[in-house]
């Protein structure tokens, strides 16, 4: 067994069972973290198949900003998730039964993708690395689907402000084209008054000497 074989067999070991920790933690947060854990080990089998840009774009994209937000919103929300857990014992054989079928079945159509010979890389490929050849097919061969895809996440970035920009009634907001426009004789007004002295007080008469108290 080479080096390269054994550091896969570990990175595989360490992501199914980083794999398995998000679903059985019982804290958001930890199953957060072992979530960062499985994207970190991911990456590093793209390394070891030599795809470089892909699994520094994993580890940047999902673990640097996806799992950031992830983390975020579990910490700010507080939800209570002991709730969600009910029954999952109860249910865990027959999830690990499907599991295992979609598994099963993943495996025998994929399996004659899983026989073909390893490339051999060209004198082209190994001058230029592999980040710019990607690039090269990316942009020339796969422009079409590639634009294709943008605006599919264009569309459903647009949905989803769409869905969740609604007029509240509680909410209070402020518009940026009204605090532009404003100016001064709209926010302070100077009011004349004539000036006014008050009296001082009379002090209280002291009784007479002899007189009725």
């Amino acid at each position: 067994m080479n080096p390269i074989t054994a550091l896969f067999y570990v990175f595989s070991a360490v992501l199914l069972l980083a794999a398995f920790r998000v679903i059985t933690a019982r804290s958001t947060v930890h199953a957060a973290l072992f979530l960062v854990l499985a994207f970190f080990s991911a990456s590093c089998l793209w390394m070891l198949l030599r795809a470089e840009f892909l699994a520094i774009t994993l580890v940047l994209v999902y673990v640097g900003a996806v799992m950031v937000l992830f983390l975020f919103v579990v910490m700010m929300l507080d939800i209570n998730t002991d709730s969600f857990r009910d029954g999952f014992y109860k249910h865990l054989p027959l999830a690990g039964f499907v599991g295992a079928l979609i598994a099963l079945e993943m495996a025998l159509v994929l399996m004659r993708g899983f026989q073909v010979q390893a490339p051999v890389p060209t004198a082209k490929a190994l001058e230029i690395g592999n980040t710019k050849m990607l690039g090269i097919e990316v942009y020339t061969q796969y422009l079409y689907p590639l634009q294709l895809a943008a605006v599919l996440l264009l569309v459903a970035i647009i949905a989803a402000i769409t869905l969740t920009l609604r007029a509240r009634k509680d909410s209070k907001h402020m518009d940026a084209s009204e605090q532009v426009r404003a100016k001064k004789a709209d926010r302070v007004r100077l009011v004349k008054m004539a000036p006014t002295v008050e009296l001082p007080s009379s002090p209280p008469a002291a009784p007479k000497e002899g007189g009725a108290t």
